[in-house]
């Protein structure tokens, strides 16, 4: 590209060369300049030299027959083709990191490994039991922990093959099986003023009250806001939001505060006597976890294999 800037608005630089898809390295060129403001700055943070940038840009204006940058003394800044022509760019980029996904998710199938996401509760207290009953010889596992939010966007965007879910709505572009039903249960310690209640705690008590509950994207705290709401009381206030299970716990030990959390993740607290479930009214907390997998591929036979055994596993109770 030419060291004097170009001229603003300026929208061809020649005939286009016909016959050629442009190379996904020139859109990222692109990208790279649009995001760091200079040639220089975009060299760096691809691995290049300058003038390797300026050539790349330059093949790629003779290519379309537009001018895409302009050099001024404050930068490199893309002209208005160019940033039309990034606009589609990023899709263009975008699906071939989605292909690349495939490919990798391919062939770690042919491997016979399936990956795996799993919302807290599933992963720590769940998936541990299905996958030691399985036989031996059995595909291997990896098996990555996630909220659910993040679980249903690894499954859909090729990084899991399977995921475990629970949250209350199954998104687009997903199958579903439940694997089990789950309960949500208020706790609080045992020198809450909660603790030693006779009567249930009510929806709007319950709404208003000093509460630790999991981020947002959590299945937990889905299914918690979701039957507040339908009860007429939705969650209020500013709640504690902890990125795990054992933080809302540690919390809830200190006595200031209540939760809302799986039955399954309590059950041994409650049994020795560190947390107490307090009864509640008027407030839906049951559940379905699922198991998820893309609409749009079939999973592989080591998928298909750890999904079989889950579903028999569950069936059995």
């Amino acid at each position: 590209m030419p060291d004097t800037a170009a001229t603003p608005g300026a929208d061809a630089v020649g005939a286009p060369t016909a016959g050629r898809r442009i190379p996904l390295a020139a859109l990222e060129l692109l990208a790279a300049v649009d995001a760091h403001g200079s040639l220089s700055a975009a060299a760096r943070a691809l691995g290049l030299a300058q003038p390797s940038v300026s050539t790349g840009l330059r093949r790629l204006e003779r290519q379309t027959g537009l001018t895409l940058v302009a050099r001024a003394a404050s930068g490199t800044r893309l002209t208005p083709a160019g940033r039309a022509v990034l606009a589609r760019a990023r899709d263009v980029l975008a699906a071939s990191d989605a292909l690349e996904r495939e490919v990798a998710a391919l062939r770690t199938a042919r491997q016979g490994r399936v990956q795996v996401a799993a919302s807290l509760s599933i992963a720590e207290y769940l998936v541990p039991g299905w996958l030691a009953s399985r036989p031996a010889g059995s595909p291997l596992v990896d098996l990555v922990v996630a909220n659910s939010r993040d679980v249903v966007d690894a499954v859909l965007h090729g990084r899991a093959d399977l995921g475990f879910v629970e949250g209350p709505d199954v998104p687009d572009g997903l199958n579903a099986r439940s694997v089990g039903e789950d309960e949500l249960v208020v706790v609080v310690a045992p020198g809450h003023p909660w603790a030693r209640r006779r009567r249930p705690v009510t929806a709007a008590e319950l709404a208003g009250a000093p509460l630790a509950v999991r981020e947002a994207g959590s299945g937990t705290r889905a299914v918690l806001e979701r039957a507040l709401a339908v009860a007429g009381h939705p969650l209020s206030g500013s709640p504690a939001q902890l990125g795990s299970t054992s933080a809302v716990k540690n919390v809830v030990r200190g006595g200031g505060a209540a939760a809302v959390l799986s039955r399954l993740t309590v059950a041994d607290e409650v049994a020795r006597g560190d947390l107490v479930r307090v009864p509640v009214e008027g407030v839906d907390l049951s559940r379905t976890l699922r198991m998820v997998w893309a609409r749009s591929r079939r999973p592989a036979p080591a998928a298909r294999e750890l999904a079989a055994h889950v579903a028999r596993a569950t069936a059995r109770g």
